[in-house]
């Protein structure tokens, strides 16, 4: 995302923003936010669900937390475990309040938007989800649960929450 769009300056090691797209994207995500749209935000869209609600990211967390995977790379993935908050939606949805997440990310949530509240981090401290307070099911995680849902249900069970809260 944009480091502008959270006034930041964009540092050297973060990869080149298209503008074009975070407009759109940040503008869809506040109409779904607004309109009480079900939402599943999966890595970029978790960081900028929360960039669209004010909040803002750290730009390269590679050298200081470790572990992450690394993005846009053959096999660049790296399983890790994530602590989820119980009574949350991401926690309800997968059944469980400790899951394995593949993850290939070198960006984070820094300072969280307004109206979502951390629902899961790592071991590191890095927040690997957030959620929208209130009524609406907008869910937003860091790692890629696409990447393990075929073997993993806790991780299927996010799509399958996300399928029964717009079917809602």
């Amino acid at each position: 995302v944009e480091p502008s769009w959270y006034g930041a300056e964009r540092t050297p090691v973060a990869y080149d923003p298209d503008r074009e797209r975070d407009s759109f994207e940040i503008a869809l995500a506040r109409a779904a936010a607004d309109r009480g749209v079900p939402v599943l935000a999966v890595c970029r869209g978790n960081q900028l669900v929360n960039v669209a609600l004010g909040g803002t990211l750290h730009q390269h967390i590679t050298d200081d937390c470790p572990g992450h995977g690394t993005p846009g790379v053959e096999g660049g993935q790296n399983l890790h475990d994530v602590e989820v908050d119980p009574d949350t939606r991401a926690a309800t949805a997968m059944g469980v309040t400790r899951a394995r997440c593949s993850c290939h990310h070198h960006q984070a949530i820094d300072r969280v938007g307004k109206g979502l509240t951390v629902t899961a981090r790592c071991a590191d401290g890095v927040v690997e989800a957030v959620e929208l307070d209130g009524d609406t099911w907008v869910t937003a995680v860091q790692w890629h649960p696409e990447d393990t849902a075929a073997n993993d249900p806790a991780q299927q069970g996010l799509f399958d929450a996300l399928v029964a809260a717009s079917r809602r």
